[in-house]
């Protein structure tokens, strides 16, 4: 099992104009082991094919990442911010599920 040393990004939407949200990110340290590694790459309507992980990374959690699981947006991970797709709670850890590349706001 490979281990993971990494940030995680978790969104809160703010109000930037009256009627206009944004995702504000709060980044943090985590480690943790990948304890799934697969990859997929999708041919769709786009002219290259959308590669997406199907990569499980279970990270020992803290307080703050118990109490804001719901809020995790992205993993950064072997060089890239994933999207992650879900989220199980296994106190004291939290399970991530990581899917396509993320493109929001990293903070």
């Amino acid at each position: 099992m490979a281990k993971f040393a990494g940030t995680i990004g978790f969104g809160e939407q703010i109000e930037t104009k009256p009627g206009v949200w944004e995702d504000s990110i709060t980044k943090r340290s985590y480690f943790g082991d990948v304890t799934r590694t697969s990859r997929t790459l999708r041919e769709g309507a786009s002219v290259n094919p959308d590669l997406s992980v199907g990569n499980s990374i279970s990270i020992v959690a803290d307080a703050y990442a118990h109490e804001h699981f719901f809020a995790i947006r992205y993993v950064e991970w072997a060089g890239t911010c994933w999207t992650v797709t879900d989220v199980e709670v296994q106190r004291p850890r939290l399970l991530l599920a990581l899917g396509e590349v993320y493109h929001g706001p990293q903070g």
